[in-house]
């Protein structure tokens, strides 16, 4: 049985659900599960959840807990990375902000935009280190990221180290939720009128998440792309392999306008579904950020509420001290949302295939267009040789530019931040659609390295 590494194993968006899958599944039983943060409040909790569990549950998982990453890789099989530099909501304001001085406006500022340089800026000498210590302590293993930006982090991990790296998004959800409620009048799907929008709100977390379960049980999706600026390119009813496509259109615009804005005109003009929902599709598009404009008022482009979700990070630790020291077994801990990692090792494992619906990985022939080094969103199969993608071939001319564009100006960053290089840096910022100005650029990359120079020590020669 494997040894499995869990990093950020207190992290709020994936650490705990991948510990609850990863206990509850019965092919793992006699695995050891390290569980890594550097967070000691946050270690110690989920280690002492993780042994009542594992105890209470019976699953047969050996645990061990480790404050320093290097203590646990030895010999690891797979080690899952949630990592993110903290406080995360706070840095993230801090990225939308900056820019805000100089006239310049993100839609978001998570993962594309001066603020999505920040963001992975800040990760790249950490991300680095770990897998160059995998390098050394276990050169064969996966390394399964969930981190963002993901295509950014997943290349630099491919690019500068020896060690095989799969991305894993549950975004392809927001598309499955999207197409339910277009044909839920066809399908009699129940919730179609609760589910107003795909933004990151706690109200529509369970409306988009009913539907996205229904259309998974009756669609199936082809999407390609790059994380979070993925294209639907086929549609399928799974029960009778009916082509849903046109009628998906048809319904498709018989909802109401105000319903995810950006995503109806895009597929307008690009004759391709986005995938994402607004607020991710907005962050890689060059149309969103003219100040005259205003256009994300156009398209109801609301922020990340990050006070909110800083509080429900705080309220969800709280809650699972309290099941810890009641011993509370819960619906929300029986019944985890699966990130795909257990999924993923457990076919490794087995060596029984397993179809994926959207794997990171690097491109290498999978979509006609784009370097073989970018790493694309494709599906593709998980067996006991390891992950092969899918290959999509050619996508329409204006939605490969789009691609190829970020592409370019996502490992340009990358670049710049592993050789400390300004130049790279400053091409990488000029490329990306949000900034329009040299010196406005070159102001927003010199207050980008000051504000961010305790992670970026490199560029300080």
């Amino acid at each position: 049985m494997p040894k499995i590494v869990c990093l950020g194993a207190g992290s709020f968006s994936f650490g705990l659900s991948t510990l609850l899958t990863l206990l509850q599944s019965p092919l793992l039983r006699g695995s050891e599960i390290a569980l890594v943060d550097i967070n000691a409040e946050s270690l110690d909790l989920t280690a002492r959840l993780a042994g009542w569990l594992n105890e209470s549950w019976d699953c047969g998982k050996h645990i061990s807990a480790h404050s320093n990453h290097k203590d646990a890789l030895q010999g690891a099989d797979y080690v899952i990375s949630a990592i993110e530099v903290q406080p995360r909501e706070r840095l993230w304001q801090q990225d939308f902000e900056l820019t805000l001085k100089y006239g310049l406006r993100q839609p978001y500022g998570e993962n594309g935009g001066p603020g999505g340089f920040a963001h992975t800026a800040r990760n790249v000498n950490t991300v680095l280190g770990i897998a160059r210590d995998m390098e050394i302590a276990c050169p064969d293993a996966w390394l399964i990221n969930f981190t963002n930006p993901m295509h950014r982090l997943c290349y630099l991990v491919n690019q500068y180290s020896r060690i095989k790296v799969v991305g894993l998004c549950h975004q392809l959800a927001a598309g499955y939720a999207m197409a339910a409620k277009a044909l839920a009048p066809i399908y009699g799907f129940n919730g179609a009128d609760a589910f107003v929008s795909t933004h990151a709100d706690p109200s529509n977390h369970y409306p988009m998440a009913n539907m996205a379960a229904q259309g998974m049980e009756r669609f199936k999706i082809t999407a390609a792309g790059l994380n979070h600026f993925t294209w639907m390119l086929g549609l399928q009813d799974r029960l009778s392999g009916e082509d849903l496509y046109p009628l998906f259109r048809r319904e498709w615009q018989k909802l109401p306008t105000t319903f995810e804005p950006l995503t109806r005109v895009i597929l307008e003009i690009f004759k391709l579904f986005p995938i994402p929902g607004d607020e991710h599709l907005d962050e890689y598009l060059p149309w969103l950020s003219n100040p005259q404009q205003k256009a994300w008022k156009h398209y109801d482009l609301s922020l990340y509420n990050w006070a909110l979700y800083e509080k429900l990070r705080e309220e969800q630790w709280r809650q699972v001290s309290e099941w810890v020291s009641k011993r509370e077994l819960t619906d929300s801990l029986k019944h985890p949302a699966s990130e795909g990692a257990v999924e993923l090792i457990e076919s490794l494992v087995t060596g029984k295939p397993l179809y994926w619906e959207a794997l990171n990985i690097p491109n290498r022939g999978l979509i006609d267009g784009l370097p073989p080094s970018a790493i694309v969103e494709v599906p593709g199969t998980i067996s006991a040789e390891g992950i092969t993608g899918e290959a999509v071939g050619e996508l329409p001319r204006g939605i490969s530019e789009l691609l190829h564009r970020e592409v370019s100006a996502s490992q340009l960053c990358i670049d710049a931040v592993v050789h400390g290089d300004k130049d790279l840096a400053l091409q990488s910022l000029l490329l990306d659609p949000v900034v329009d100005d040299i010196n406005t650029a070159r102001l927003i990359l010199s207050d980008i390295l000051e504000t961010n120079k305790a992670w970026l020590p490199q560029f300080l020669n």
